[in-house]
């Protein structure tokens, strides 16, 4: 018996097409619209953001990783092979000193995340920790975060190819995987009202920087920015000399906070916070 029609597919159905360059615009829009949908349909309005490093390790996690790349090592016959692991040991000791940021981080989000749950309780806009979603640092955010009743523990991943998925302490409804970094950020910037940034490589100094040139341009509002390890900060990137050439005015240089510990965060943040509420509810009036 003959058929009686072609099959057809729609083309929202069609993945093929969807995985298209053609359809590269769709795809764009999705990953604007879909958060979109999931940040109003959880309340989420205002967050804390966290930029950090993917490469810092709890003392335990370092401590298993050394503990399996030395006994890998031992074992090892082929030069080749030894030589390649024993760099990666070296590299693996050199990031030891993050494994105090972790506990740092953590506790910053957990007490955090507490102000920002007992604010809505009290009936106040209620404020929810978010992070790029990876391992290291920003993993102890979200674990700081997840360890408080009724928090929100955001992670706006992205696909990687050393990375699956956002870490285990995201709450699983406010879990994203992005494909593209511009929407991520997008994402990033849109609702935060105060950002963190802790130690971290070259991904973390380029969110630092578009964040601070999104509020020079005047694309985003003044947000307060916490520079969490001053030693680190102040080493890497020579602020003052951006200053004194010209390059930067002062004013932008003196917004930036260098703080070291969870309590100096958690102080200044909140503070910043409400005064800069005050100001908003004083302006409508």
């Amino acid at each position: 018996m003959s058929a009686k029609y072609t099959p057809a597919t729609k083309a929202y159905k069609n993945e093929e097409f969807l995985a298209s360059r053609e359809a590269r615009l769709i795809r764009i829009m999705c990953e604007y619209q879909q958060p979109a949908k999931t940040f109003k349909d959880h309340g989420i309005e205002n967050t804390m953001l966290l930029f950090a490093s993917a490469r810092g390790k709890s003392r335990e996690q370092f401590d298993a990783s050394f503990r399996s790349m030395t006994e890998t090592l031992a074992s090892l016959e082929d030069e080749k092979a030894r030589t390649a692991m024993e760099s990666d040991l070296e590299r693996l000791k050199r990031t030891e000193w993050m494994c105090a940021y972790y506990d740092i981080v953590c506790d910053t989000a957990r007490m955090l995340a507490q102000w920002g749950v007992d604010r809505k309780k009290q009936g106040s806009s209620e404020y929810s920790i978010c992070t790029g979603g990876g391992p290291g640092l920003m993993e102890a955010a979200n674990k700081g975060a997840s360890s408080v009743e009724g928090a929100k523990s955001l992670g706006l991943g992205i696909s990687l190819p050393f990375e699956a998925g956002c870490n285990l302490f995201v709450t699983p409804e406010l879990a994203f995987e992005f494909h593209y970094f511009f929407t991520r950020k997008f994402w990033m910037t849109l609702p935060c009202k105060a950002l963190i940034v802790a130690p971290g490589g070259f991904g973390t100094c380029d969110e630092l920087f578009e964040f601070i040139c999104l509020q020079q341009t005047g694309k985003k509002d003044w947000t307060p920015i916490v520079l969490l390890g001053s030693e680190y900060w102040n080493e890497i990137i020579n602020w003052d000399a951006m200053a004194k050439y010209g390059t930067v005015s002062e004013r932008d240089v003196k917004r930036l906070v260098f703080l070291d510990t969870a309590q100096e965060v958690y102080d200044y943040l909140t503070t910043e916070l409400i005064r800069m509420e005050s100001e908003r509810g004083a302006d409508e009036c």
